[in-house]
């Protein structure tokens, strides 16, 4: 069973996250995709073989942790690093990163404060209002970050209306039918419904601040991320990128792109063991 962690910050709110694995595994903090809470995790069954401890949080307004009303993808990242130095003991914690589809602009941001060892992006949502991926997208798919721009108020409101259902059906809608194989496997299931009950917690607040904060531009200047990066993509994902992360890779000046050819938009969850190999910089094993 993992355990449970509440760390408090110096503004009285409260910070709520997992541990899973071995107490005296390697820590690898994951960093869930949208709408989802601090029990979505990854590759359970390789933690006690590979001896990796791994790190899940509600972010600000999901979960068991407080809203964060100015919350900024910089400002979260001083969550996960005080959520983080915490569980381990200590005051700069630097350790590996995992982060997935709309999660990638919180781990970046994570990378872009220095304490990252490694990132590894499965899946990521490109920065979708950055002209040279908007240029790419489909009409249908620039309409959100379009009115996350004109209209910030409207596109809130239009958030707010979503539930974990709509979460859990628009995934379902968007996925092939390998991906759809893993979606509803009766434990992931059970496992998805209960971190998007997380994630939409109370009001749905602190899945609208991640959503407008994925839909507009990025502040993190991405030529000063030094971290080593590795973005990690299916080749059959048709959902989280239109070009599978390539430009995303070229805006990092110490990234590599690897593209599975027998995977797709599930890819942290149908190749564990290779995200992990990234994350713990084992480039043989990609």
């Amino acid at each position: 069973m993992p355990s449970v962690f509440s760390v408090g910050r110096p503004s009285g709110r409260s910070l709520t996250g997992l541990v899973h694995g071995p107490a005296d595994g390697t820590p690898i903090l994951f960093i869930a995709g949208a709408g989802t809470g601090k029990s979505m995790v990854f590759g359970e069954h390789l933690l006690d073989t590979r001896g990796i401890r791994l790190i899940t949080m509600d972010r600000p307004g999901m979960g068991g942790s407080d809203p964060d009303p100015t919350r900024t993808p910089a400002s979260t990242a001083d969550d996960y690093r005080a959520f983080v130095a915490a569980v381990l003991g200590v005051t700069n914690p630097n350790v590996p990163v995992v982060a997935n589809s709309q999660g990638a602009v919180f781990g970046l941001a994570v990378a872009a404060q220095g304490w990252a060892q490694t990132l590894v992006l499965v899946s990521p949502a490109d920065e979708v209002a950055d002209p040279s991926v908007r240029a790419l997208l489909p009409e249908t798919a620039r309409a959100l970050p379009d009115l996350a721009q004109s209209a910030p108020d409207a596109a809130r409101d239009l958030l707010r209306s979503f539930t974990p259902r709509a979460m859990r059906d628009m995934v379902l809608d968007g996925s092939d039918a390998q991906d759809r194989a893993v979606y509803t496997a009766p434990a992931f299931d059970a496992l998805y419904q209960t971190a998007l009950a997380e994630g939409f917690a109370g009001d749905g607040s602190g899945y609208v601040a991640d959503t407008m904060m994925a839909s507009t531009r990025w502040p993190i200047n991405f030529a000063t991320i030094t971290t080593p990066v590795t973005v990690l993509f299916g080749a059959h994902d048709q959902v989280h990128s239109p070009d599978h992360g390539a430009i995303l890779t070229t805006r990092l000046p110490n990234a590599q792109r690897t593209v599975v050819s027998n995977a797709g938009g599930a890819l942290l969850w149908t190749h564990s063991d290779l995200v992990f190999n990234a994350a713990l910089q084992h480039p043989e094993m990609l």
